[in-house]
């Protein structure tokens, strides 16, 4: 065992790969060459490289060599004596390679046959021929070193499966199973679609702050911080509203931030505890701008990234042209468990509806009205999943949405609405309640839950009232689920598919 090995503490766990691969990166330096080497000036992409050849791979060869000088890692190698190909992969692509003992040298030769490995990163400078069996290739003129793999690839045959292995080591990931990377550059491009519409649309990106004094703009468990300087404890951000309609007072009329909120809650397929969402407001507004405004987002990102409106979603087609169909909330209630709405408001009579579909009543909270939740929860069990096509449910109960304004017909019901498509909820938008001392009234409703032990009732944010009392002006706003969005347009049914680096469970 080497004295680095001696000085490891995970060299008893190296498998006999390992070690071969650390005595290959010890000759590497026995022979003077830098196993982990310097940077690799003016290379060329492997796409580039493709798009140049194009024209000469239907047969003959230019009259001027073409020449290039590119760089990747080894994923496939073939040894052939005095000669062997690899094959390299970069961010665009891959490329087949050709090296040969009688162009790089015997000594050169030797010592790169010897010690590269699936894994490792090279460049080549070399020059552009096809095969005899049609593989375009670049013959190396010179080879060098870039990287050295310590740790073998999964075999190309078996690739990483396990999802666990795999949400954990994302790296590994990314190099063996290209579908994966592609679901990433497409994420991508749905942010940059998405900034490029809104600034279209006359919005301002913003920033704010992702510690706050106290949580707010979302009912939610929060993660708690403390600053050592300051002396206080400090919150993970749940949700940025406060502070953009802050900024609405503040004289900005259109503003919107992709952001990263942090929730302390559990894991679920549509559940990660830090997530990404937009959040947008728009003074003079109204809801059915916000509407209006998503469905002509969501099918520009459907046509950008799949050329048609249409895209798949599992075992569905989902259509993502607007208008979307519109439902009310109470009216959907109603006609899916027949009840009118004297009785859907009868707590007794929503238990014993719940208990004849052996459902478990969600807990009650003190300080809340029970009845909106039981409503809510019944919503979700028998509703959501249903509304498989984009749909809007508007009219929510004041009683669980304490941002939205009141109904001009009815005060117990807000101007909200939630979008849903695949039985999922990927929006939340309303008319913003704007009203300085209803708003207090709320705040100090959701204090007396907090104070009965509610975890999710944030404390009252006076500032906030502070700044409804300046003036914040008719104001419609709307929070759009980054990740549940992109899941749907890359048709992928979990959340942690379409996040790098997903939260998981200590190993074992």
């Amino acid at each position: 065992m080497s004295e680095e090995e001696n000085q490891n503490p995970r060299s008893a766990e190296f498998s006999e790969q390992e070690r071969v691969r650390r005595e290959k990166r010890d000759r590497l330096l026995q022979a003077g060459k830098n196993p982990y080497g310097d940077p690799f000036p003016g290379r060329e992409t492997i796409s580039g490289l493709r798009e140049r050849i194009t024209p000469f791979l239907c047969g003959g060869l230019p009259e001027t060599p073409i020449e290039s000088r590119i760089a990747g890692r080894i994923v496939l190698l073939r040894r052939f004596g005095k000669a062997f190909f690899a094959t390299l992969l970069d961010a665009t692509g891959r490329f087949q390679v050709y090296v040969r003992q009688d162009r790089v040298g015997e000594g050169e030769y030797a010592l790169l046959s010897d010690a590269l490995d699936i894994g490792d990163h090279i460049g080549v400078d070399g020059t552009f021929f096809i095969t005899k069996t049609g593989e375009p290739t670049l013959e190396a003129l010179k080879v060098t070193f870039l990287a050295k793999s310590l740790h073998p690839l999964p075999e190309k045959w078996h690739g990483l499966t396990d999802i666990e292995q795999r949400y954990r080591q994302r790296y590994i990931d990314l190099i063996v199973n290209p579908e994966v990377r592609d679901v990433f550059y497409r994420r991508a491009r749905v942010l940059q679609r998405v900034r490029k519409y809104m600034d279209g649309e006359g919005f301002i990106e913003v920033e704010t702050p992702m510690m706050h004094p106290a949580p707010g703009g979302a009912l939610a468990r929060p993660f708690v911080t403390h600053h050592n300087t300051l002396g206080v404890d400090l919150y993970l951000r749940i949700a940025p509203e406060l502070y953009l309609k802050r900024l609405i007072v503040g004289g900005f009329e259109k503003v919107y931030e992709i952001n990263r909120n942090f929730r302390n809650e559990g894991f679920s397929p549509r559940h990660n505890p830090e997530f990404t969402m937009m959040e947008f407001y728009m003074a003079y507004h109204s809801p059915e701008d916000l509407m209006i405004l998503t469905e002509t987002l969501f099918e520009h990102l459907a046509v950008d990234l799949h050329g048609t409106s249409r895209v798949p979603f599992g075992e569905h087609e989902i259509e993502l042209k607007g208008p979307y169909r519109r439902i009310s909330y109470f009216e959907a209630l109603r006609d899916t468990y027949t009840l009118d709405q004297v009785r859907l408001s009868d707590e007794k009579v929503l238990i014993r509806l719940l208990e004849e579909r052996k459902l478990q009543a969600p807990p009650r909270r003190a300080g809340k009205p029970y009845v909106a939740d039981l409503q809510n929860f019944l919503f979700e069990e028998a509703i959501e999943k249903t509304l498989i096509q984009p749909t809007f449910v508007t009219g929510y109960p004041r009683a669980i949405s304490p941002l939205a304004r009141s109904s001009k017909e009815d005060l117990e019901i807000t101007d909200r609405f939630e979008l849903f498509v695949a039985g999922v909820e990927i929006a939340n938008g309303f008319m913003e309640l704007n009203d300085p001392d209803e708003q207090l009234t709320r705040f100090m409703e959701q204090q007396k839950s907090r104070l009965s032990g509610d975890l999710e009732a944030p404390p009252p944010d006076l500032d906030y009232i502070r700044a409804l009392e300046i003036g914040l002006p008719p104001t419609a706003g709307e929070g759009i689920g980054i990740d549940r969005l992109v899941m749907l347009l890359t048709n992928q049914t979990s959340i942690r598919d379409v996040l790098l680096f997903p939260q998981m469970r200590p190993e074992q």
